[in-house]
């Protein structure tokens, strides 16, 4: 089974792994199948957002939970705004809009509440304590259990930590996007605050693509990293030791689109091994938003 870690000041105890829902399809039963899958392997955190597939990913991951709802924690994210065109959305973060958006998430989750309900980006600009505000009244009205951001920028992340009762971050975070160790990772630490870390696997870059320039670092930098960590064998199970191994992470969150991948995701989490000696290359920094 997937071991589980408490997420910040939540009290929820979500697994290692937690399922990405931005990469189902279309199709409602095969979702389903995955999804009770996923559960029946132990992964109890499922992620998703209202700008995915422009609502139906949310549709289509409550249908599949509906009867399964006491068993799962449930996060899913606000801020982008859906255009009249229906089809577009733009950036825009506000109290009214986001205490509307939640009961669009609820009805189409169907579901009473979310165990997290975040903040899909933020800028420096944005009415935060609005924003926050609103995440309040959300908790105290019993439609969210906890809440958290999304966003790669420390200088937002710093202002959540210092003005908000915040239980995650969601951030970027791989052997190719060491970025937040620089200062993020241990101020959340520091204030107990969970991490989510999103994109572990680099785009597929780190497991089953070929070597492409990343970020700060060439082609031949990320060639060198994954020819050195074939030694290892298995590339994924590096790319989880990773992740998991640093103390201020809760979950992997990992996006999930078949039944094969789910299962290897498994296998390989079941399988890991304290790698003593995993090769990495400089830590790589935020240029901006610092």
């Amino acid at each position: 089974m997937i071991k589980t870690r408490v997420l910040g000041n939540s009290g929820l105890e979500v697994s290692e792994i937690a399922f990405g829902g931005m990469s189902l399809g279309q199709d409602h039963q095969e979702n389903e199948k995955i999804i009770h899958q996923a559960i029946d392997l132990g992964i109890n955190f499922f992620d998703t957002a209202d700008l995915y597939d422009q609502g139906f990913n949310e549709e289509t991951i409550g249908k599949a939970l509906f009867n399964k709802r006491k068993e799962v924690f449930i996060s899913s994210k606000v801020g982008n705004v859906l255009n009249p065109d229906g089809k577009t959305w733009h950036w825009g973060p506000n109290k009214a809009y986001m205490l509307k958006a939640v009961e669009d998430s609820l009805r189409r989750l169907q579901t009473d509440y979310l165990d997290l309900y975040q903040l899909h980006g933020g800028t420096i600009e944005d009415p935060i304590d609005e924003i926050i505000e609103a995440f309040e009244l959300l908790k105290e009205s019993g439609k969210i259990r906890a809440y958290g951001i999304s966003s790669i920028r420390p200088n937002v992340i710093r202002e959540y930590i210092q003005r908000s009762n915040i239980s995650s971050v969601m951030s970027q975070y791989s052997a190719l996007d060491r970025r937040p160790e620089e200062s993020v990772l241990g101020a959340l630490q520091e204030s107990g605050i969970g991490v989510l870390s999103r994109g572990g696997l680099a785009r597929g870059i780190l497991v089953n693509k070929p070597a492409k320039p990343y970020l700060s670092y060439s082609e031949e930098q990320v060639a060198e990293l994954k020819k050195r960590w074939s030694q290892h064998g298995d590339p994924l199970k590096a790319s989880l030791q990773f992740v998991l191994q640093h103390d201020a992470i809760t979950t992997a969150v990992l996006g999930i689109r078949s039944v094969d991948q789910l299962q290897g995701i498994v296998k390989a989490y079941q399988e890991l091994k304290p790698i003593k000696e995993l090769f990495l290359l400089p830590p790589n920094t935020y240029e901006n938003h610092r």
